[in-house]
């Protein structure tokens, strides 16, 4: 048996398994092997794949013009159970359909495109078959589906279909994973903070509009807790630096969402675990994509895409390029003062808030060849421009300080299996990245919300008591092994080792030529080192795998600290910690899925929490790591097809205890991040959702309640021991719906109709036992909605069209420390697949 990750489940005919079923490609998939009688009954469903043609007949009754039916009558064996049989309809483009049956068995499927399908039925107690059969345009093809009585073998058989996609390898794994794809996403015109904001135990807090800080969060642990990559490369050192919420949706292919416990191959540190963004899986076909979308407050956001292959030679070109702009200028609810100087409420446009970015990569390989399966060089660079409107709570408006960044490198991969017999696969990533950030706060004005100067400040600046007009310059080299074993068919072996360097220096141009030290021009090192061993078990025929893992983790800085003389202080660091998880998963009857993980993980400091920003956060050379205990329990349905249609579900909760919690702290003037506290993380998440027959209407929802608090009772907090971690939604949920009508003016076409709902419960921006509760700051409940309308024409090109509403009830709606966040939003979204 290959090394490739199977299905067990495979003979059951929900959509995820039936598309394993439906051997489409020539790429093998493993079956478990199996000497009991129900396991050969399930490999023999998939040896039906030897598909038969039966005797098709074109009914005299004409469909509608352009398009096809199919109907027919099931017929099952004598020890049949036809109150569970499963019906699925493989269509040309590798959608999937479950066609309803009425009391006499009979089913029927309208509004066909004409093309080849795959008619797939099982029926408990039978022997699974399936039919190809063609569908012509105005024409009714009649199947007749007859099921024999099942096989009963003793001996074992080896089966094979088609290789598993990555998603379903990822969903079906031992991990902790959550798998978003965002094949819908790419047509509507929510950014993708917004899109992973929708799963459950998933919230995404901004500062504004398009380009604004945003916090995502995951099961209560935010910001640098939780690590973010693109294709298993962190997104700081492969382009986007611009944060997760900004990184264009149509440049992606789905997102990964790791809870709590984070696999060995990323190489990586994460208290709360990681998101990886997936932008190809290496076997697209050549192609070119754009998408162009315009909305309100002046936001237009462009990308294109595609790839090459120069066919046999294997050499292939890949390329993406994407622009962002947006003036942000919706309206908020302030506090100006009237001609008496009395604070009055006011509604007035954000005046000083625009957005531009914009960037571009090239990617060059080879693959298939002796001496690699994959071996490419990657060159990126993106830039962006953001003014700054106010302070963090939205009560002071800025008029001129603006802050940039720009950022380029490359990145090498190389990948090679098959050695030693076949047994060993060897991956290597390389990669430098250079980032200049720039802050200009020299303002000689205080500004009003109407964007008025209305007086001339005694000293330049806004943000502060001093100006600044700076430079920061960043260099990060990363690299990272990863090797596969395949210790046996049911055993695996993996080793990944991720050294990461970091060095910074500044400038501050406004200390040149003063004869002053520039503390920015003090050297900046951190290197990081994470290693990772984990053994892999196949048990019990595939129903059972289970996934051990150690991992160490090493920091080394290397500080130069100005003193207020002028003098320089060595300050040096190093710290070496451990960690340990398990991994589990089993396959239940009837389409179930349980999953249990466990992590001791350890989070080292990034440079940001070391060596502060240069503007308001100050350097702690003397932070040290913070860990957790993260545990994490989950039932899922994948998907159950009935005569009502296909129901899916989960329900899990988490578990996080965390120590040396690192945390910003300080006044308006001078921040830095410290060790304060313990805190603790309980949770419970669900999700449910169902698709009637025929696929044209689909119900989603989904709810999180995590209760995050702080542990500590010693320290800096120890008063408030007990107390909801501040600033941070404990309750929310999503719910969406979405109407399909397929055909509506041409047979490829496929119009849809879709709303979401969220809401947050409300909020304290502060500790809850501080002060008396009428005079506490509270960010409200609230419940947005959103509207598409989208219409997709299938062929070359594929070319399609929403149209979109936003806080449809233009609902005032507040988020990170109660900043306003934008009012109704219309846009509308362009998108061609060449």
């Amino acid at each position: 048996m290959s090394s490739r990750s199977c299905s067990p489940r495979v003979s059951r005919l929900a959509p995820r398994t039936m598309s394993i079923l439906s051997g489409r490609s020539a790429s093998p998939v493993c079956l478990p092997r199996s000497r009991s009688r129900v396991g050969w009954k399930r490999a023999l469903g998939a040896l039906a794949l030897c598909l038969s043609v039966p005797a098709l007949a074109q009914d005299a009754v004409v469909p509608a013009p352009g398009v096809g039916e199919l109907s027919g009558q099931l017929t099952a064996c004598a020890d049949g159970d036809l109150g569970k049989a499963e019906l699925l309809l493989l269509e040309p483009d590798g959608n999937t359909r479950a066609p309803g049956m009425d009391a006499r068995r009979r089913f029927q499927v309208k509004g066909l495109s004409p093309g080849d399908y795959e008619l797939h039925v099982y029926v408990p107690g039978c022997e699974p078959r399936a039919w190809r059969v063609q569908v012509s345009a105005g024409q009714r093809t009649e199947v007749e589906a007859r099921l024999e009585v099942a096989l009963d073998m003793g001996t074992t058989i080896g089966v094979t279909g088609r290789e598993l996609s990555k998603s379903e390898e990822r969903a079906l794994s031992a991990e902790s994973v959550r798998v978003v794809e965002l094949e819908a996403a790419k047509q509507q015109t929510a950014d993708l903070g917004e899109v992973l904001s929708r799963n459950s135990g998933v919230s995404v807090q901004r500062t504004g509009g398009l380009g604004s800080n945003a916090r995502f969060s995951l099961n209560g642990f935010t910001g640098e807790q939780v690590r973010f990559f693109l294709d298993g490369v962190p997104l700081e050192l492969a382009g986007f630096g611009l944060g997760i919420a900004n990184v264009p949706v149509n440049l992606l292919k789905r997102v990964e969402v790791y809870r709590g416990v984070v696999p060995v191959r990323f190489g990586a540190d994460a208290l709360g675990g990681a998101v990886n963004l997936v932008s190809s899986d290496g076997n697209e076909k050549d192609g070119l994509s754009a998408s162009l979308q315009a909305g309100s407050f002046d936001t237009y956001r462009g990308s294109v895409s595609g790839q090459y292959r120069l066919g046999p030679s294997g050499v292939f070109l890949r390329g993406h390029a994407f622009g962002d702009f947006a003036r942000n200028d919706y309206a908020v609810d302030v506090e100006v003062p009237d001609d008496r100087g009395r604070l009055q409420p006011a509604r007035v446009p954000r005046f000083h808030d625009g957005f531009a970015a914009g960037g571009a990569g090239l990617e060059l390989g080879v693959v298939d060849k002796p001496f690699a399966e994959r071996l490419s060089l990657r060159a990126f660079g993106s830039r962006y421009r953001k003014e700054l409107q106010h302070n963090v709570v939205m009560t002071v408006p800025y008029g001129e300080a603006l802050s940039s960044e720009s950022s380029y490198g490359a990145l090498a991969t190389w990948a090679r299996g098959g050695l030693l017999s076949g047994r060993l696969r060897l991956e290597a990533v390389g990669g430098y990245s250079r980032r200049d950030t720039d802050f200009r706060d020299t303002s000689l004005f205080v500004y009003d919300w109407y964007g008025t100067p209305v007086t001339e400040r005694r000293q330049p600046g806004e943000l502060g008591a001093t100006p600044t007009d700076q430079t920061l310059w960043q260099h990060s080299a990363l690299a990272r092994l990863h090797a596969g074993y395949e210790l046996s068919e049911s055993q695996r072996l993996r080793f990944t080792l991720a050294p990461t360097f970091v060095s910074r220096q500044g400038q501050d141009r406004l200390k040149q030529d003063t004869g002053q030290r520039d503390p920015l021009d003090a050297r900046r090192n951190l290197l990081t080192l994470v290693g990772g061993l984990e053994h892999e078990a196949m048990l019990a025929d595939g129903l059972l795998k289970n996934v051990a893992f150690v991992k160490g983790y090493v920091m080394r800085s290397a500080s130069e600290e100005v003193l207020a003389a002028g003098d320089v202080l060595r300050r040096d660091q190093a710290s070496e910690r451990l960690g340990v998880g398990d991994g589990l998963r089993l396959f239940l009857p009837h389409g179930l899925l349980a999953k249990a993980s466990y992590e001791y993980t350890t989070r080292l400091p990034g440079p940001d929490e070391l060596f502060g920003d240069g503007v308001l956060v100050a350097a702690n050379l003397a932070l040290r790591p913070e860990a957790s205990h993260n545990a994490n329990l989950e039932l899922a349905l994948e998907d159950l097809g009935t005569g009502l249609g296909h129901f899916r579900g989960s329900v899990g909760g988490f578990a996080r205890f965390a120590d040396q919690l690192i945390v910003l702290l300080g006044n308006d003037t001078t921040l830095s991040y410290e060790n304060v506290y313990a805190a603790r993380s309980l949770g419970v998440e669900a999700s449910a959702g169902w698709t009637v027959p025929g696929d044209w209407l689909s119900l989603d929802a989904n709810a999180t309640w995590q209760d995050f608090r702080n542990a500590g009772g010693a320290g800096a907090f120890a008063a408030f021991d007990g107390d909801r971690i501040p600033n941070r939604p404990w309750l929310f949920a999503n719910a969406s719906a979405r109407l399909q009508r397929r055909a509506l003016f041409k047979p490829t076409d496929v119009a849809s109709l879709g709303f979401t709902s969220r809401y947050v419960h409300g909020f304290f921006r502060g500790w809850e036992s501080q002060g008396l509760r009428q005079y506490k700051q509270e960010v409200d409940a609230q419940l947005v909605h959103s509207l598409a309308l989208s219409y997709v024409r299938e062929g070359s090109p594929r070319l399609g069209g929403t149209l979109e509403v936003l806080n449809l009830t233009n609902a005032k709606a507040y988020d990170f420390f109660g900043v306003q966040r934008p009012g109704r939003f219309l846009s509308v979204k362009l998108t061609a697949d060449f």
